[in-house]
């Protein structure tokens, strides 16, 4: 079988066996050899496979350390987004893209850099019910991102297409009244009490990844903390 098919093999099967929760997020795969060992494939293939699931958002490598499950079986936006957080599951929900441009700013990462910034509306029976605003490195895989759009609608798949693969994060969450300006994009008296949140995200070797900052409808969002190992 040729090198090739053999890697997409091995990410088939690991990827079926993450989606299926028979490996939780958090847990730690098979080394090398052994995942050599149980597929009858080399090394090179191997860590093709690997290749794939960390493209694919499914998993984290961490030098020295092995490849770690991030998948935790909600899509990409929703492990370290707000997209899928309204408390009515049946709720049908817009995601609208408002601009997506590139900003020269230093506070919303640990040094002055070229980003590129991402507004963005959820809508519920065309209300208003959240307000997301994003900024990403200007990485050269990511300059045409403002005529070209997101991937899929998706800021994670898109972060992940371009290389960045988001493993860990620190989010504030407070409430706080609305400013004027705010109110009219969200269609909503100026003083109105909303639920805000910012999120810097990085990569497993700490690079910035991803800073995001929300303003959700308390009527529709509420927090949920799980503690403990998956």
């Amino acid at each position: 079988m040729p090198e090739g098919l053999k890697h997409e093999r091995v990410a088939a099967v690991l990827t079926r066996e993450i989606k299926a929760g028979l490996v939780r997020r958090g847990a730690r795969l098979p080394g090398e050899v052994d995942l050599a060992s149980r597929f009858g494939v080399s090394r090179n293939t191997v860590r093709a496979a690997l290749a794939q699931l960390t493209e694919d958002g499914l998993i984290s490598t961490r030098s020295g350390k092995g490849s770690f499950v991030i998948f935790d079986g909600r899509p990409l936006d929703g492990r370290l987004g707000w997209t899928h957080t309204a408390t009515d599951p049946d709720l049908q929900v817009e995601l609208r893209t408002i601009r997506i441009a590139h900003e020269h700013t230093s506070h919303k990462s640990d040094r002055t850099e070229k980003l590129i910034v991402i507004e963005r509306l959820q809508l519920a029976a065309d209300k208003p019910i959240a307000w997301e605003c994003s900024w990403i490195p200007a990485l050269d895989s990511l300059r045409e991102l403002p005529r070209r759009g997101l991937v899929d609608d998706s800021i994670a798949l898109t972060l992940t297409r371009a290389g960045l693969h988001p493993d860990h994060c620190q989010q504030r969450l407070r409430g706080r009244s609305l400013e004027s300006s705010e109110a009219k994009l969200l269609k909503r008296r100026t003083g109105s009490w909303f639920l805000h949140t910012e999120r810097t995200s990085w990569t497993a070797d700490d690079r910035f990844a991803e800073y995001a900052e929300c303003l959700l409808d308390p009527s529709y969002f509420e927090l949920t903390l799980d503690y403990g190992t998956p």
